[in-house]
């Protein structure tokens, strides 16, 4: 199970760093994504992490503003998210896959959160 928490309001050009905690399940060595789905729009990748030491990819247009990192120990991933724009209003999901190499499509994850409202004003 994958819960995801941090989500809120906020205005254009502030932060917001949302957390996804593990339950249930062994945390590694597994990949971590997340995404997000804007109103009217299809569910899309915004950075994802590989097993430990793995690699880490980001969405081109979330790419400088955001970071994504895991911490194994406490079951823990987390996205910081800097600079945000109105355009990145979305549910943000967490999502794990028992590949070890992070993924960049959806379909690869087998578990999924329940997503975190995050609204950018202008």
């Amino acid at each position: 199970q994958l819960v995801e928490s941090g989500g809120g309001l906020v205005q254009a050009g502030g932060s917001l760093r949302l957390s996804c905690v593990v339950s249930g399940r062994t945390f590694g060595p597994y990949a971590m994504g997340w995404f997000r789905q804007a109103p009217g729009k299809e569910r899309e990748f915004v950075a994802a992490i590989g097993a430990i030491g793995g690699s880490i990819y980001y969405a081109d247009a979330v790419k400088g503003r955001v970071t994504i990192s895991r911490d194994d120990a406490k079951k823990m991933a987390y996205l910081q998210m800097n600079s945000l724009q109105v355009e990145d209003t979305a549910v943000y999901y967490c999502a794990a896959t028992t590949r070890d190499s992070a993924s960049r499509n959806s379909r690869d994850y087998s578990s999924w959160g329940q997503g975190t409202q995050v609204t950018v004003s202008s």
